[in-house]
């Protein structure tokens, strides 16, 4: 039977040394056996969890939910795998129909065609949003509520310029932490307040409120429970909800200066 090197897997799999070595560290994933070169190997049967480890990964699923779903006594690989095809290929039915709306659009701007105005919106869908309110308000109840009127009553009257220009300003100060991940700068570094004191600035013009540091820190909590927001953020890196999250709360826990 064939085994890989770590530099083999990765090869392999398209999963980078470091995520393979982290997996290895944390216990999701351990190597069939460590030669006598200090080598680890992977057979077979890791292949098939890392394969495993990849498609919950693919649809947002946290490690440590990951470890405890592949670890369980009665775990069926088949249901699983089954549960992941039916997810993926709704997933492919909406990406189907997103493609359309993208062509029949590039169409009409090169004077091939006319869209309907219904069509022009075919494939978003609005209940996701009404499905993360939902969801927000049934984990941090009628406080959380009151907070999303107030937000949506404070964009009321922004155009979608305005829009556009804040989620640019969110975006560019998540670059900037991005950056410092990469960098390994450590989350609890005293270097990241100036970019967290403009990324909660960038909250509270979101809220259309003052975001204070507890409540930018209950956001951290936010961002792990959901798998929506680890799978938008860790699309920057493998680990970078971790560090962020972890980075915010020692950000929240230090005095205003």
């Amino acid at each position: 039977m064939a085994t890989y090197t770590v530099k083999q897997l990765a090869r392999l799999s398209g999963v980078s040394v470091r995520t393979l070595h982290h997996y290895d560290e944390i216990g999701l994933l351990k190597p069939a056996f460590t030669g006598e070169n200090r080598y680890r190997y992977y057979g077979r049967e890791e292949l098939l969890r890392l394969q495993d480890i990849l498609f919950h990964r693919e649809l947002g699923v946290p490690l440590a939910d990951i470890a405890r779903l592949l670890d369980a006594p009665d775990r069926d690989r088949v249901a699983i795998l089954r549960e992941h095809r039916n997810m993926l290929a709704e997933r492919v039915k909406r990406s189907r129909q997103l493609l359309r709306t993208i062509d029949c659009t590039i169409a009409e701007l090169n004077g091939d065609g006319t869209m309907d105005d219904k069509e022009i919106y075919k494939g978003f869908a609005p209940e996701k949003q009404a499905e993360y309110e939902d969801w927000l308000v049934e984990n941090y109840g009628d406080k959380m509520r009151q907070g999303i009127e107030a937000s949506k009553a404070h964009w009321s009257g922004k155009s979608e310029d305005d829009m556009r220009a804040a989620l640019a300003k969110g975006e560019q100060a998540e670059t900037e932490l991005a950056a410092r991940f990469h960098a390994g700068i450590a989350p609890d570094s005293i270097e990241l307040e100036p970019m967290f004191d403009r990324h909660r600035q960038w909250v509270s013009g979101m809220w259309g409120r003052e975001c204070a540091r507890e409540g930018y820190g209950g956001m951290a909590d936010m961002y792990l429970a959901h798998p929506d927001f680890r799978t938008h953020f860790d699309r920057r890196g493998e680990g970078f909800t971790d560090w962020l999250t972890t980075a915010m709360k020692a950000y929240a826990a230090r005095p205003e200066r």
